[in-house]
């Protein structure tokens, strides 16, 4: 069976479930040592670590908040110290709160629009930071977004969108710093997807997936696909890009 990636140390964030699981085990099952974050369900990550030991491969779970700015320095120098090095990074954590509120909404949690702010974007600021200082020369970084970071499309979702449209720039930011030492930053846009965690109003949900060409919601491992392939040797002349995995959202 072909392994692309073994030797080589993969980070996954919010891995525990959804995406970020589908991600971990799929880059385990091609021979990375894969780290990966939770942030409440310790149950959920062991199962994924499990999974992936009875498969051969190797995880580890590390719980993190990633709107803890301050936890992305300690948290990559716990992976390092677990696995001797970092060369792919998987920017997938994130939350979305108060989808169909508009702007001017007098009932808005503002506080929970912050911490959304703080965990999309900020966290995955300080982790490009903390990881770009320590990863090893021809590494990859992949942050995941969404149809919304380009085409909001839907009254009530500005908060969610800019915190998407924010890592997308931020990332492709990186793939110009970085790329002196061949570490490529790329961003997928992902599609709608079966999450026990993200499910927005039905309303919205209905409307969002009319606007699809392919008119369904994504399997996780779809998506996971697109991130494998962006983290292999085989994308090693694609950086600054941004690959949508969305149905034809923004066809």
């Amino acid at each position: 069976m072909n392994k692309p990636f073994t030797g080589k140390v993969a980070l996954v964030t919010g891995g525990s479930r959804g995406l970020g699981a589908a991600t971990v085990k799929m880059l385990a099952e091609q021979g990375a040592d894969v780290a990966f974050t939770y942030h409440s369900s310790s149950e959920l990550a062991e199962t994924v670590v499990e999974e992936v030991h009875s498969k051969g491969g190797k995880a580890v779970a590390f719980r993190s908040d990633q709107a803890d700015t301050g936890r992305a320095a300690a948290l990559v120098g716990e992976v390092v110290a677990e696995f001797g090095g970092l060369d792919i990074l998987v920017n997938n954590a994130a939350i979305s709160v108060e989808q169909g509120r508009t702007v001017d909404d007098p009932d808005a949690d503002t506080a929970a629009q912050d911490r959304m702010h703080a965990t999309n974007y900020l966290g995955v600021i300080a982790l490009i930071r903390a990881a770009s200082k320590v990863m090893r020369d021809n590494g990859r970084i992949v942050s995941i977004s969404s149809g919304l970071g380009t085409l909001v499309g839907l009254p009530g979702l500005a908060d969610y969108s800019a915190s998407k449209s924010g890592i997308e720039r931020y990332t492709a930011g990186a793939a110009r710093d970085l790329g002196p030492r061949g570490i490529t930053a790329n961003v997928v846009q992902a599609g709608l997807m079966e999450s026990p965690t993200m499910k927005p109003p039905p309303e919205v949900l209905e409307a969002l997936v009319s606007s699809l060409s392919l008119k369904r919601i994504a399997d996780p491992d779809e998506i996971a696909a697109a991130i494998v392939f962006l983290a292999s040797p085989a994308a090693s002349y694609i950086t600054g890009a941004k690959l949508d995995a969305n149905g034809g959202y923004n066809a």
